[in-house]
């Protein structure tokens, strides 16, 4: 195990002395290490980071902000590598020269700011081959989440729970649901493979609510979009024209605020990134935005994506659970795991990716229960409709196929239980039972 570092110099001197020891090559690359120390010392000392993290990222992107109905909605679409003829060149060497110093700097930077703990949970998405795509999740926290496993039907009708101006809607498509404390839906997949995951995101910061008739508690954020959606241009298109007013409250019984920020991923391997950042609706949207964990803010996340892609993950791999190394890991596997067509290996990959990034039983920090071991992690089959679902107390994985579901307008909801650790196999669809839908947590803004 490394020492302690107690300063910013030190955890440069230990960072750059393991990746000195580790690199093929050291006396190439000794001048270019020590020019990038003193620029990162320089840039600690200063301490502040680039007024923007997307010309830091080497990635080339292009933003619009919309204005609709009073809400500022920042819209990030990134263009991939290989239309940048500059870049795509500098990619084939092995060498990112393009703006090498500057991302190495604020990778560096703000992996000094996240060395304190940061929030847990982790998703990904991998590209496989013949159109299968296939999303993975964790879910991290200190305290046991009652869970339950819901089937709901199209044409269930909806309040938004969030006071008089709530939004009002019917489902259009049938869905599989993983509740969490009997409140929320905090993860799933609809009948047309979207997938919607709920993350935590400390610093989240929700506009104060003035739309009318357009209000949402966050207990249904999750539900509002495989409810209505079967494609992530189609949900971004309509945050564009019609944002949501997400209205946010402590969790039950606790003096925790609820931060959160949603990934959206469809059957194509589109995906799409929502967050809340200084009370302003950021879309990050782009088929590259396959991973996601919690802190820092989604642009800072691909500036770390950057430098890591330039080390190599089979040169060095940050190990620690702070979400920027978790997001690390999971970036250099979800695309280093074989491509495939097999449903059952992509499957087993991205499960085995998941499982990297999980959490072990009993660690945990104190006063941050997000920072905290895994409980479950679910693994969705976009192409074949199938969602597996992998307690970390239960011996053994099992699935739902959406496709023997009845998703019929009338049809009953169905809900299987997991809070007591039950244990299944094989596709559980037969042990769903007839049941009443939750009630999602209402939660009334000041007017």
């Amino acid at each position: 195990m490394a020492p302690p570092v107690d300063s910013a110099h030190g955890l440069l001197a230990a960072f750059f002395g393991t990746l000195d020891a580790l690199a093929p090559d050291k006396d190439a690359k000794a001048a270019r290490l020590e020019t990038a120390k003193g620029d990162v010392i320089e840039s600690m000392s200063a301490a502040s980071l680039p007024a923007t993290t997307a010309d830091c990222a080497n990635r080339s992107a292009t933003s619009r902000l919309h204005k609709s109905g009073g809400t500022n909605i920042l819209l990030w679409k990134r263009q991939p590598w290989w239309r940048n003829p500059e870049q795509s060149r500098s990619r084939r060497g092995g060498i990112m020269r393009k703006h090498r110093y500057p991302s190495l700097l604020l990778a560096m930077a703000i992996t000094f700011r996240l060395a304190i703990p940061s929030g847990a949970c982790t998703r990904a998405e991998y590209h496989g081959l013949d159109d299968l795509n296939i999303t993975g999740r964790t879910m991290d926290w200190k305290e046991p989440i009652p869970a339950s496993l819901w089937i709901l039907p199209r044409g269930i009708h909806h309040d938004g729970r969030a006071g008089s101006h709530s939004v009002q809607w019917t489902s259009k498509y049938g869905s599989v649901v993983v509740s969490a404390f009997g409140i929320a839906s905090a993860d799933g997949m609809n009948e047309k493979g979207l997938v919607t995951n709920m993350l935590w995101l400390p610093g989240s910061q929700y506009p104060e609510p003035e739309h009318p008739d357009n209000r949402l508690s966050i207990s249904l954020w999750v539900q509002y979009f495989l409810d209505n959606f079967a494609t992530v241009n189609e949900a971004v298109q309509a945050m564009q024209e019609h944002p949501l007013q997400v209205v946010s409250d402590r969790i039950p019984g606790t003096k925790i605020y609820t931060t959160v920020h949603l990934s959206i991923s469809d059957a194509s391997g589109d995906n799409a990134i929502l967050e809340y950042i200084d009370g302003k609706l950021i879309i990050h949207h782009s088929r590259d935005d396959q991973v996601m964990t919690n802190e820092p803010a989604y642009d800072q996340q691909l500036a770390l994506a950057s430098y890591w892609n330039q080390v190599g993950g089979t040169v060095f791999l940050p190990g620690t659970n702070r979400s920027a190394d978790r997001f690390a890991r999971a970036s250099f596997y979800i695309h280093a795991i074989p491509k495939t067509a097999n449903a059952a290996e992509g499957v087993a990959e991205v499960m085995s990716v998941m499982r990297n990034v999980s959490v072990p039983i009993g660690i945990s920090t104190p006063d941050k229960p997000n920072i905290s071991n895994t409980r479950w992690r679910v693994v969705a089959d976009q192409k074949h409709l199938k969602y597996y679902y992998d307690a970390v107390t239960a011996p053994n994985t099992f699935w739902v196929d959406l496709k023997k579901a009845d998703f019929q307008v009338g049809a009953p909801v169905l809900r299987l239980p997991l809070e007591a650790n039950e244990i299944y196999s094989g596709d559980a669809l037969k042990d769903f039972k007839p049941s009443k839908l939750f009630q999602f947590l209402p939660v009334l803004p000041k007017e």
